[in-house]
């Protein structure tokens, strides 16, 4: 759209932006054009920029999930609602980031920064280090000590290990991944629950598996 705008002008520079406009209103609206208006239809190709517009706008309306019937008024309106049920996740949690990766770490909560630096160490050992067997006893000194005396940490830790899989994991699973095992099986379950409120992580339709939101679609 941009690109046909400039397009126009710079091959008619006495054609203004406010004129393409103008015209292309009383377009929309079947009133009818003088001779200058027509001019201005012609060499801005305004019908062209019709169409643009219009694929724009249903691509919008799909987006949202709305009928391309809507009014102006209901557009407001259900924007305006859409705003008050956005202001309230956010209260509870639940910010929508458009960029998480830059977002997060700058504007978030202490969770969210915790949780973002968490999946970027977490990435870094995944690169440096093959993953532990969760089954093998012989590895535990070789594990992590789950940090049982900070929530903030634990929650932390239980990202890291979220992070590092591409697969969905049990409480118990995450677990294992700790020195401590299945002794920390409750605390792990606290951490879990905490991020499930955030909406950092999603869960299967049993609720036994968890994954970070960012492959949430990996969970069956």
């Amino acid at each position: 759209m941009d690109a046909h705008r400039k397009a126009r002008q710079a091959e008619q520079p006495k054609l203004t932006l406010t004129q393409m406009y103008n015209v292309l209103e009383a377009v929309r609206a079947g009133e009818p054009l003088d001779e200058d208006d027509e001019r201005i239809k012609r060499e801005g190709l305004v019908l062209i920029l019709k169409e643009l517009h219009d694929k724009l706008d249903a691509l919008v309306f799909e987006a949202y999930g709305w009928p391309a019937t809507l009014s102006d008024e209901d557009i407001i309106a259900r924007l305006v609602a859409l705003n008050k049920e956005r202001a309230a996740e956010e209260k509870k949690g639940l910010i929508r980031w458009l960029r998480p990766e830059y977002q997060r770490e700058r504007f978030g909560s202490e969770a969210d920064k915790a949780a973002a630096k968490a999946e970027r160490d977490a990435e870094k050992l995944k690169n440096q280090a093959p993953t532990l067997d969760l089954d093998d006893d012989s590895e535990a000194d070789a594990k992590p000590k789950f940090p049982t005396d900070d929530e903030l940490a634990e929650t932390t830790a239980v990202m890291s290990v979220l992070a590092t899989t591409s697969s969905a994991l049990t409480i118990a699973d995450i677990s294992r991944h700790f020195s401590q095992g299945l002794k920390v099986e409750k605390r792990v379950a606290m951490s879990i629950l905490a991020l499930a409120r955030l909406g950092h992580i999603a869960s299967n339709d049993n609720g036994d598996t968890f994954a970070l939101r960012r492959a949430a679609t990996a969970i069956q």
